[in-house]
């Protein structure tokens, strides 16, 4: 797992499989180690404390004890309507569902056939070295618990895991596997052949079209075009991933950050991609430490969007879809930001990407929702509805996409559960003219879900979903779920260590 945390920042963390309550909806930020995880808040706290209560009251009503109880459908009911005490009735939830498990259960079972298209998805290759990037297992044996952790552990991030925790503990139909570049790459997640690999061999077992894959693009590294025809002619991406920060870890000492809009570095890639026919490219935004400006000197622009709205005018025929919807992770406290926009109506580089489509007249630029939309949930809901709000005003809910950045976040059904129940209060929607989202099921989150990505990959959803509700991994579900299986609840990242 990649992290920009420095060991004096790992020093303020604890791993969130063992330090963090397994909720079915987290109640603390859980950084997958590209910002340091805010503290638990007051808020948090209270919302985790009356999680508890509900399981042990509700749960020991149908003979459950608190783990079994989390992990069904009533108990993510209970997440949420505990959530709603503590913000305000944010998520649509009811304790009829919370308090029934037949109610809880006729719910998930009418939704369980959703397409949902997760845009951002991560694993590890199996001889993946370079303990600082998996620094999570390694780390925490040197400093937080020797006697706990041992080689196994990295099976988490890895393909068995991901598999289950994607497409098996949750609504998850179908899944675009992606990766990162690092100047020193060695510290690579996966190569782009393995990306490859893994897509077409997951695929040949389903006998469906489960798993799309990236190719990393890497500007300015010498050769790079070079392995773009190389991915075109032989590995045959879905779509391209790019970083104009350059090395995700740290500011580079190579210079290999780089401008979307750049004519001479990246027009010729464009032009290619567009003669290939794959012209959805992918990029990293946002989500910077909270001393970026120090830490992150001459090169944090580079994650701004400063550069998307000419490179996407200039190229109508390419698709930029704008990960983490380039959303500076707030690291202040989520009351703070939230009445930041209350009081301004922006919601830093995020509002600037709403913004593009109508101050450069474009139709090809998307935002997608990883990371940024999870821990928004999880820090205050309200700052939730109100960055949904702002990515679908500014460019439309055709324009939004669902991603959960797992499997960093364990399984992404809370996420699902938590977009299909939000709502933007009524007196957000007055004063900022946001439209409501509307039901689970409804436009708005269908398109989200999948409709849009579904789109852009040219997936017809109608024949994927007849084909994957009678694939090898469906009928893996079906055997798993009727012997009893669970989520595990586990979240896999950096939670912030409780202080006495």
């Amino acid at each position: 797992m990649p992290h920009y945390l420095s060991d004096e920042e790992l020093k303020r963390t604890a791993p969130a499989e063992v330090a963090s309550f397994r909720s079915p909806v987290p109640t603390q930020i859980v950084s997958n180690g590209e910002f340091n995880p805010l503290p638990q808040t007051r808020e948090q706290q209270r919302v985790e404390a009356r999680i508890k209560e509900l399981a042990d009251d509700l749960g020991g009503r149908h003979g459950m004890n608190r783990r079994q109880f989390l992990a069904s459908s009533a108990g993510m009911a209970a997440a949420f309507l505990a959530m709603n005490e503590v913000f305000g009735p944010i998520f649509d939830v009811s304790r009829a569902e919370a308090a029934n498990p037949d109610v809880a259960a006729q719910r998930a079972s009418m939704l369980a056939g959703q397409f949902i298209f997760d845009d951002q998805t991560h694993f590890v290759r199996d001889d993946f070295k370079q303990e600082g990037l998996l620094g999570l297992a390694q780390y925490a044996k040197q400093h937080w618990n020797p006697a706990l952790w041992g080689e196994k552990t990295l099976a988490r991030f890895k393909l068995e895991n991901y598999l289950k925790e994607i497409f098996v503990d949750s609504d998850t139909k179908v899944a675009l596997l992606s990766g990162a570049p690092f100047d020193d790459q060695t510290w690579d997640l996966l190569s782009n052949d393995q990306i490859a690999m893994a897509r077409d061999s997951i695929n040949k077992i389903a006998d469906s079209r489960r798993l799309l894959g990236h190719a990393v693009f890497t500007p300015k590294r010498q050769g790079w075009m070079n392995e773009v025809d190389r991915a075109i002619s032989t590995l045959k991406p879905d779509s391209w991933k790019g970083y104009t920060i350059g090395d995700p870890l740290f500011p580079s000492k190579m210079g290999s950050y780089w401008r979307l809009d750049d004519q001479k570095l990246m027009y010729p890639f464009y032009e290619k991609i567009v003669k290939a026919g794959i012209t959805t490219v992918c990029i990293h935004k946002g989500l910077l430490p909270i001393d970026y400006e120090k830490s992150w000197p001459g090169v944090w622009e580079y994650n701004t969007v400063w550069d998307v709205g000419q490179a996407a005018k200039d190229w109508p025929q390419v698709n930029f879809v704008i990960y983490h919807a380039a959303l500076r992770t707030f690291l202040e406290t989520p009351d703070a930001a939230l009445a930041e926009f209350d009081q301004t109506g922006r919601i830093k580089w995020a509002t600037d990407l709403a913004e593009i489509p109508a101050k450069y007249g474009v139709t090809n630029v998307y935002g997608e929702l990883g990371t940024a939309f999870a821990n928004s949930a999880v820090a205050n809901p309200r700052f939730a509805a109100a960055f949904i709000g702002t990515l679908v005003r500014g460019m439309g809910a055709d324009h939004v996409v669902w991603g959960s950045d797992s499997v960093w976040y364990g399984s992404p059904q809370w996420q699902i559960e938590a977009l299909r129940r939000l709502e933007i209060p009524a007196d957000m929607q007055k004063k900022h003219s946001f439209a409501p989202l509307g039901p689970a099921d409804g436009l708005v989150k269908s398109a989200i879900f999948g409709g849009n990505s579904t789109r852009l990959y040219k997936l017809d959803m109608r024949s994927a979903q007849g084909t994957i509700t009678r694939d090898k991994i469906a009928a893996i579900k079906a055997e798993y779920v009727a012997m009893g299986g669970t989520r595990s609840n586990t979240r896999y990242g950096y939670v912030h260590r409780p202080t006495a």
